[in-house]
């Protein structure tokens, strides 16, 4: 999922001018006849694209239309989301709720779906604000939701005597304990550049708050700031008991390495490491919090990004669309995905959760019990700042977490640039 040219496209990442034709074939269908719906998708992965199939399998028996399923590899269409909304797009797409949606509401690429929503059920106040636009209009069906977490092989735990750590300072000393044990204790990689911003989120939540967290996101707080500098300063401390070269490491190939015992833990979401363990394994797989560093934060917030569909503004088949983005808002529609897919959790209160795993329910539970929900750094901020500022500044401090001061004036003097852009 590298986002390095979300907005920006050719003109940043020397990569990203040969990729427009991958996506240009996501519009080419034949929309505009009535019996078709084209779908644009990032579900590129072979679980996540069978099950999100079996959904369209059965919108299409209930609904005698057609859904004609654009699959893009994930990492191209992240990249190349502005620049496909704005030629050719389907007439429904995947997509994330929260900035990420009002973002590109906000400059017309996409359909209201407003009138739909006044006939959904089962959706909380939370997740239809999550859907609403900054002019208060809805244009998001949220489908599912996973946290983030500490992930861990039971057996390894056990064999290794380990204890579950509520307290950094308990997380520091096991991750040593690991590494005494001959155990790589995080398994990294950002060679997609977003994994890391898993970690950098809750580090900064534990230790600076929800509030904090939120207003540094919108570009309100100052990236100089101590606290700041404190979350970077924890960060260093725990790099020694990281795989080394985690910028020349995938997501999946750490998530492999958590299945292959070769490392201890894993910062991830919850369908990463779930899609990477084989299914004899799955039973073995588990998650904590991440701990708490300040009292006063404990581990009130949770990271659950919630990704749905969204129709485009240039929407062939609007009539055909609506009827899919209803059925997607249904229980039935989660029901048949995660049925192949057990690794997310549905969003719609009608599910049918009798045969969700226990990871699944732990899942749901933990998310419940939140006090507060974050959607994940490049969904909580603008989309340039975080392809075109952040991913390279992690990645900056995963290869040399030395000059934090220096790295964080870089980030503050681009912010400054960013969002005032943004307000002209």
């Amino acid at each position: 999922m590298t986002r390095r040219s979300l907005l920006r496209g050719a003109a940043l990442g020397a990569g990203a001018v040969t990729l427009p034709t991958l996506l240009a074939a996501c519009g080419s269908g034949p929309g505009g006849d009535g019996k078709t719906v084209t779908l644009g998708s990032n579900a590129s992965d072979e679980v996540p694209r069978k099950a999100f199939q079996d959904a369209f399998d059965l919108f299409e028996k209930k609904s005698k239309k057609k859904v004609e399923v654009n699959t893009v590899d994930h990492n191209t269409f992240q990249e190349n989301i502005n620049r496909y909304l704005q030629g050719q797009p389907d007439d429904v797409f995947m997509w994330f709720a929260g900035y990420r949606m009002q973002f590109f509401a906000e400059r017309g690429l996409l359909t209201e779906i407003s009138d739909l929503w006044k006939g959904f059920d089962g959706f909380s106040g939370a997740l239809k604000d999550q859907s609403t636009g900054a002019d208060g209009k809805q244009y998001f069906v949220p489908f599912y939701y996973y946290p983030w977490a500490v992930f861990y092989r039971k057996s390894v735990f056990e064999q290794g005597g380990y204890e579950i750590p509520t307290t950094f300072d308990q997380y520091t000393a096991l991750a040593k304990q690991m590494q005494k044990d001959g155990l790589v204790p995080f398994a990294f990689g950002d060679k997609d550049g977003w994994p890391a911003m898993g970690t950098f989120d809750y580090l900064n939540m534990r230790a600076n708050g929800y509030e904090f967290h939120k207003s540094l996101m919108a570009g309100e707080e100052s990236w100089t700031d101590p606290r700041v500098r404190e979350v970077f300063d924890l960060w260093r401390g725990l790099m020694p008991y990281h795989d080394k070269g985690a910028n020349g490491r995938t997501w999946q190939e750490a998530a492999q390495s958590l299945a292959q015992k070769k490392t201890g833990m894993a910062v991830l979401g919850l369908p990463h490491p779930g899609q990477q363990f084989a299914e004899a394994d799955r039973d073995d797989l588990d998650f904590f919090p991440f701990p708490e560093i300040s009292p006063e934060h404990g581990q009130d917030a949770v990271e659950a990004p919630i990704d749905g569909f969204l129709m485009s503004s240039k929407v062939k088949n609007e009539e055909g669309a609506q009827e899919l983005l209803k059925f997607l808002a249904t229980p039935a529609a989660e029901d048949a995905y995660l049925k192949t897919d057990p690794n997310n959790v549905a969003v719609h209160s009608g599910a049918d959760t009798s045969a969700y795993s226990t990871l699944q329910k732990k899942a749901a539970e933990m998310v419940s019990n939140a006090k507060q929900i974050s959607q994940f750094l490049d969904r909580d901020t603008r989309p340039d700042f975080a392809s075109t500022v952040m991913i390279k500044a992690l990645q900056d401090f995963i290869d040399d977490p030395g000059d934090i001061d220096g790295l964080l004036n870089g980030i503050e003097s681009q912010k400054k640039t960013i969002f005032a852009e943004g307000q002209e």
